[in-house]
C-alpha cells in the first residue's frame, strides 16, 4: 500500500479503537471466540440457540427445581434411566405423575399400606390367605346364623352348660318333675313328658255310697261309679279296678253283669262285661262282692271319663248294687309308659 507522507508506525488495535457495533458475525473466525474472550455472565438466554444447551453442556448436580418450569419435563427431555431417586425432590411423585397400572408390590415398603389407604369392600375372599381370620379380627357378636355353614357347631365348639330349654326344639312346655323324651312324631323329635317306666303318675277315685242302683234292663246304663281323668302323655297306660259291694240279685239263672266304659265304648265283652254276680238259690235271691280290673291304653292327653255300667242277663228279675248303702268305689291309676 502507497502513503503519502510519513507511513503509519504499526500498533495493535485495542477495543478502544472499534466503534461499538461494527463487529458483526461475518466478521469472527469459526471457533475464534473462546472462553477467556466472553466475560462473566455475558452469555444471557438470548444468546443461547434452541436445543442448544445438551447434556454435555450442563455441570453435574447443577439443576434443581428453580431451573424447570411447570409441567417442562416431559419423557423426551430424559435420556432413558437417566431419572434416578437421588434426582427426585421429598414427596415430587403425585398420582397425577404415575401411570396407570404402574404400582406392584415391589413397589411398596413392607407394611406401607395401612386402613386408611384400602377402599371400602375391597378386601374380597380372594385377598385372604387361607387360616389368615381368627377370633381377634372377627367384631363381637357378628358372626350369625348367616355365617355359618350347616352341621359346622360341633360338640367341641359348644361351651360346658351352654346348652338350655331355649336352645332345644321341644315339641311341648315343660311341667316341673316331668322328663324330656324322644318322640319322632313331634316336633323336634323331644317331649316332656311324666316320668315313664311303668311308674304310677297319678291316681284318681271315686266311691258311689249313696241310694243304691237298681236295674231291670238288658241294656248297660249308668251305676253312679265314674270318674274323669286326663293322661299326661298319649302313650300311658290307665289301670282301672272297682270294688262293687252289696252285689245282689233276685231271680234264680239270671245273673248282674258290670263293665268298664271309657265314655260311650265298653272296654271288655260287648255282653258279658268285665264280670257278674248270679244266683242259683231256689229263691233266686244272692247278694255279693264284685271286684274287677282292667287295663286300658286309650292315647290321648285328653280328658276320658270312665264309669261302671251294669245290666241284667235277664229282663224279668232285679238287679242291685250299694245295697244297703255298702260302699263301692272305682279306681284309675295312670301307668307311665
Amino acid at each position: 500500500m502507497s502513503y503519502i507522507g510519513k507511513q503509519p508506525r504499526k500498533a495493535a488495535l485495542t477495543s478502544s479503537d472499534i466503534e461499538d457495533g461494527i463487529i458483526t458475525a461475518a466478521k469472527i473466525e469459526d471457533g475464534a471466540v473462546v472462553a477467556a474472550e466472553i466475560a462473566s455472565n455475558a452469555v444471557t438466554t438470548a444468546k443461547i440457540n434452541a436445543d442448544a444447551v445438551t447434556a454435555a453442556k450442563i455441570a453435574d448436580d447443577v439443576i434443581n427445581s428453580e431451573h424447570i418450569a411447570a409441567d417442562s419435563i416431559d419423557a423426551e427431555h430424559y435420556a432413558a434411566g437417566s431419572v434416578d431417586t437421588t434426582a427426585l425432590g421429598a414427596d415430587a411423585v403425585t398420582g397425577a405423575k404415575i401411570a396407570d397400572d404402574a404400582i406392584n408390590s415391589e413397589h411398596y415398603t413392607d407394611g406401607s399400606i395401612d386402613t386408611a389407604h384400602i377402599a371400602a369392600d375391597q378386601i374380597t375372599n380372594a385377598k385372604i390367605a387361607d387360616d389368615q381370620i381368627d377370633s381377634e379380627h372377627y367384631v363381637d357378636g357378628s358372626i350369625d346364623t348367616a355365617h355359618i355353614a350347616d352341621v359346622n357347631v360341633t360338640q367341641g365348639k359348644i361351651a360346658d352348660q351352654a346348652i338350655n330349654e331355649a336352645k332345644m326344639q321341644i315339641s311341648n312346655a315343660p311341667t316341673n318333675g316331668y322328663m324330656l323324651t324322644a318322640q319322632s312324631g313331634n316336633t323336634g323329635g323331644l317331649t316332656w313328658a311324666a316320668a315313664g317306666g311303668g311308674k304310677i303318675l297319678q291316681v284318681v277315685t271315686d266311691t258311689f255310697s249313696g241310694a243304691e242302683y237298681t236295674t231291670s234292663s238288658q241294656t248297660f246304663n249308668n251305676t253312679g261309679l265314674s270318674l274323669a281323668i286326663t293322661p299326661s302323655t298319649s302313650n300311658s297306660r290307665i289301670m282301672l279296678f272297682a270294688n262293687i259291694n252289696g252285689a245282689y240279685i233276685n231271680e234264680s239263672g239270671n245273673r248282674l253283669i258290670v263293665a268298664f266304659f271309657r265314655d260311650s265304648t265298653n272296654l271288655r265283652h260287648s255282653t258279658y262285661g268285665n264280670g257278674c254276680i248270679g244266683s242259683h238259690e231256689s229263691d233266686g235271691r244272692v247278694i255279693g262282692h264284685l271286684g274287677l280290673s282292667h287295663l286300658d291304653s286309650p292315647s290321648s292327653t285328653s280328658e276320658i271319663t270312665y264309669k261302671v255300667k251294669g245290666r241284667l242277663e235277664d229282663a224279668s228279675g232285679a238287679g242291685q248294687i250299694s245295697q244297703n248303702t255298702a260302699i263301692s268305689s272305682i279306681t284309675a291309676m295312670e301307668v307311665g309308659a
